[in-house]
């Protein structure tokens, strides 16, 4: 049983640091919230280019999109919130 408890937290403690690293160095510019575009324009737009957005969500600084890309990899995405372009980790 110890054994497992070790496998279990070992697991665990793994899935946590790649969880945390997921979106570490992501950096968009800061803009007034009166800048932003609305998010929906955003998820219009990843529609059409062929993408399934399963959650959006809003940082401080960018937009957080959960979902599949057009090749049909699962992503988490971020993007500017005044530009709505993708941002990449850097």
């Amino acid at each position: 049983m110890k054994k497992l408890h070790s496998v279990l937290c070992a697991a665990v403690l793994a899935l946590c640091a790649n969880a945390a690293s997921a979106h570490g160095n992501v950096q968009c510019k800061e803009y007034p919230k009166s800048e932003w575009r609305p998010h929906t324009e955003l998820q219009d737009k990843l529609v059409k280019e062929g993408w399934t957005v399963r959650r959006m969500e809003k940082t401080d600084t960018c937009y957080e999109v959960y979902g599949k890309d057009p090749k049909g990899k699962r992503v988490e995405a971020f993007f500017d919130p005044k530009t709505l372009e993708r941002v990449e980790e850097d």
